[in-house]
């Protein structure tokens, strides 16, 4: 079994901001840094740029919430320095399929996001078939605001599909 990762998002606006949380987390035994979508439009690939140089040897996740152009917005993120690149798993099947290529091409690796996905069991088995290389369960920041849990989903996926 693969030990859990502990991946710390950086859902704020601020890059300053996010400087000193990044290197507070994994000062604290984070393992993983994910520039949040606030962070990505308040800032551009700028961001990731920026964690990238003052963290080199840190898993990077750009959260690019990627619903559409899947292989440019993968290129982009893996340009400026993301290791793992997200994507809407409710994208359509062809936005997928062209992220995975440029995923493979720029050598990262693509999460499906499978936020706010109808049926997330069978989605998680069609991205795994597309080879998008992680399932991300989550559970978006204004749902856990009203009391939904992402560990109800991460239960519902377990064992799903052979990705992490």
């Amino acid at each position: 079994m693969t030990p859990p990762i502990l991946q710390v998002a950086l859902d704020i606006p601020d890059l300053s901001r996010a400087y000193a949380i990044a290197g507070e987390t994994l000062a604290g035994g984070a393992d993983w840094i994910e520039i949040g979508t606030p962070l990505i439009k308040s800032e551009g690939m700028h961001a990731v740029r920026e964690i990238r140089a003052h963290h080199p040897d840190t898993p990077i996740v750009a959260d690019m919430k990627t619903s559409d152009t899947g292989a440019l917005e993968v290129e982009m993120a893996a340009k400026a320095g993301a290791g793992i690149v997200c994507i809407l798993a409710e994208s359509d099947d062809a936005v997928i399929r062209e992220a995975v290529k440029a995923a493979d091409l720029y050598g990262v690796q693509l999460m499906g996001d499978m936020m706010n996905v109808g049926d997330p069991v069978t989605r998680a088995r069609e991205l795994e078939e597309m080879g998008v290389h992680i399932i991300n369960a989550h559970v978006g920041i204004d749902q856990q605001m009203i009391g939904k849990d992402s560990l109800e989903l991460l239960e519902r996926l377990t064992g799903t599909v052979s990705i992490p």
